[in-house]
């Protein structure tokens, strides 16, 4: 049987009451349709699960008591960001929600030169939290208790500034010389850089590269934004030792 797994943002532990209510308690309610006694996992992005069982339903909330809490072992050894040219909803959407899957530590949103996307201010609040929101239901879908960190869309050119140390950086490029596993041999933490629709440009590429990003192929056909990142990520992990 499939546990249920509910995030709650709050501090949590054993022998805490926790009323769920809004959307976590109409998806316990009304679309699983669970009953006190029913047992559920919370977590909290703290990297830890917390068993709880359902006490009480009500119209609006749902009361659970926490029992006791484990080390969540979901996550993978990699240090691993994704730093993605900002795509199409939908392509955007998909990328967040498999790069959580696929145990990435981080994601940087990046506004690109063929980035369709321009995000305002008030655009990219909205963004933020509405990608937040796929990446938590993607951790309670897929086991992970440690919510990835979305930063803040930023401009590429402002990105580049930052270096950060010990960490391994790649650029997708489908004529690179170099193998995207044998760069990413031995490191344990990597940034990858994946471009929005139609890529890097040419200044840009020359950009990462003089920013430390090592330019490498990942097969021999040109994928799609957001299959690349998907593929580069899962082959990444592989790699890695996670997805053994």
């Amino acid at each position: 049987m499939r546990l249920i797994r509910i995030h709650v943002d709050r501090p949590l532990a054993p022998g805490a009451a926790v009323e769920l209510r809004g959307q976590a308690a109409k998806h316990v309610a009304r679309v699983l349709r669970l009953q006190p006694g029913d047992e559920v996992t919370l977590f909290n992005g703290d990297g830890s699960d917390y068993s709880s069982t359902i006490n009480t339903l009500r119209k609006d909330s749902v009361s659970v008591a926490v029992r006791a809490v484990a080390v969540a072992r979901a996550e993978s050894p990699l240090a691993l960001a994704l730093v993605q040219g900002i795509a199409r909803s939908e392509r955007m959407d998909l990328v967040v929600q498999k790069a959580t899957e696929l145990g990435v530590t981080t994601i940087v949103p990046v506004a690109m030169t063929r980035s369709v996307v321009r995000l305002d201010e008030d655009a990219r609040a909205k963004k933020l939290a509405h990608w937040r929101g796929i990446s938590i239901a993607a951790c309670e879908q897929c086991g992970r208790a440690t919510v990835p960190a979305i930063a803040e869309p930023v401009a590429f050119a402002s990105w580049l500034q930052r270096r950060p140390t010990a960490t391994r950086r790649i650029q997708l490029v489908p004529d690179a010389d170099a193998s995207l596993v044998a760069a990413a041999t031995g490191a344990r933490r990597i940034e990858l850089l994946v471009g929005p629709e139609g890529g890097l440009d040419d200044r840009e590429r020359d950009a990462a590269l003089a920013a430390g990003y090592l330019a490498c192929r990942l097969g021999p056909r040109v994928l799609r934004s957001e299959t690349a990142a998907v593929a580069a990520l899962a082959v990444l992990q592989s790699a890695a030792g996670d997805l053994n």
